[in-house]
């Protein structure tokens, strides 16, 4: 189903058709087999940056699109109808972008955002590590103050495109308390950086989530984005904007499976009737369009605030939140329109339910949400 789509000019209705474009031709052919076997699509990427849709948010004066948060998001949520792990790592890419964007000097800017915004770079985001997740004040990899620069040692977890991008945004313990995490951008051939095994994950198989391990890495004092002390105030800054991302992810998983649930619905009959016209089913994918244009309004409203330049972290993760757990729901009915057909591979609504749940997860899970957005209403 083609999404009616209210966009701020002419030129984002553009940046959306080539993206759909785009997909369709691109992604949309392939999907099912990598996702399948868990191969990595070689060129993807490429063919994506050449388009400039790996860097519309990025200052225009640096080789991005300035596009706002608007149109990016919308953009997203169109490539993850047809292939959500790409969307992801598209999504993680911007956010492995924004601290250099939002902290970095204007030399550190001149240096590396041409070559991070260009379309040919893929980045990744480092925050989490095995025991600490949601919690980043946990953090225990650690870097030492040395002739230069710094050593970095530990183990970082859960990072989407680990081994295969080319730059990591790491956030890395300098001092204790919470305010001793430093954030620094390490480029992928580094010295003593080793990733481990791929995980073997539920669903997003096409593209690599590993570990990556620090053994006496040296990272020069220059590569220290922000100040020594205020990494997490930029992982903070740049998750607002990597939950609008998961959001539209959300809502793009949602849509396809109701597009797919509605064809079905047209196709099957029972009874001597098609079953959409059957008031039960009907109903039900009436409740699923219901989450899913409910979902889209949400994360669009945070997005507007966003580029408006007004506080939108509450709403961030109100929008998160929302479209998550409504792509869990629409997903899992249209398994449920499915029937048996459903619960197989012969379909792709299996996978959307799949790809659904680490939704959820994502950039601080759903409970992480509730606890921001309960928070915000004694202390706004």
């Amino acid at each position: 189903m083609l999404v009616d789509r209210l966009l701020p000019s002419d030129e984002a209705r553009d940046v959306v058709e080539l993206t759909r474009a785009i997909a369709d031709r691109v992604l949309a052919p392939i999907v099912d087999e990598h996702e399948k076997n868990e191969t990595y699509p070689d060129g993807v990427f490429a063919r994506l940056g050449e388009a400039g849709l790996l860097s519309l948010t990025g200052p225009q004066e640096w080789g991005g699109g300035s596009q706002p948060y608007e149109v990016y998001l919308q953009v997203l949520e169109e490539i993850a109808a047809r292939w959500a792990a790409v969307a992801v790592a598209v999504s993680v890419h911007t956010l492995a972008c924004h601290p250099l964007i939002a902290f970095g000097t204007d030399q550190q800017k001149h240096e590396w955002l041409p070559e991070m915004l260009g379309g040919n770079t893929i980045g990744a985001y480092s925050l989490s590590e095995p025991q600490a997740g949601s919690d980043a004040g946990a953090l225990m990899c650690y870097a030492t103050a040395c002739d230069g620069g710094y050593r970095i040692n530990g183990t970082k977890a859960w990072i989407t495109h680990g081994g295969v991008a080319d730059f990591y945004t790491l956030f890395a313990r300098t001092s204790t308390g919470s305010r001793g995490v430093s954030c620094f951008l390490v480029p992928k051939d580094t010295a003593g950086l080793a990733f481990g095994r791929p995980e073997e994950k539920m669903g997003l198989r096409g593209v690599p989530t590993t570990t990556a391990h620090y053994d006496e890495v040296f990272v020069p004092t220059r590569r220290r984005i922000g100040a020594e002390g205020q990494g997490l105030q930029i992982a903070f800054s740049a998750l607002d904007s990597g939950r609008l991302g998961i959001a539209a992810i959300a809502v793009g998983v949602a849509q396809a499976a109701l597009d797919a649930a509605v064809q079905y619905s047209q196709e099957r009959s029972t009874f001597g009737r098609k079953i959409i016209d059957h008031q039960g089913l009907a109903f039900l994918l009436a409740e699923m369009r219901a989450g899913v244009d409910s979902a889209r309004a949400t994360y669009v409203d945070a997005a507007r605030r966003h580029d408006a330049g007004l506080p939108d972290s509450r709403n961030a993760s109100v929008a998160k939140l929302v479209a998550t757990d409504a792509a869990m729901r629409v997903t899992t009915d249209a398994v449920q329109v499915f029937g048996g057909s459903g619960y197989t591979c012969d379909y792709p609504v299996e996978r959307y339910m799949r790809e659904a749940k680490i939704m959820q997860i994502f950039e601080g899970t759903n409970q992480i949400q509730r606890m921001i957005v309960s928070r915000k209403l004694v202390r706004p």
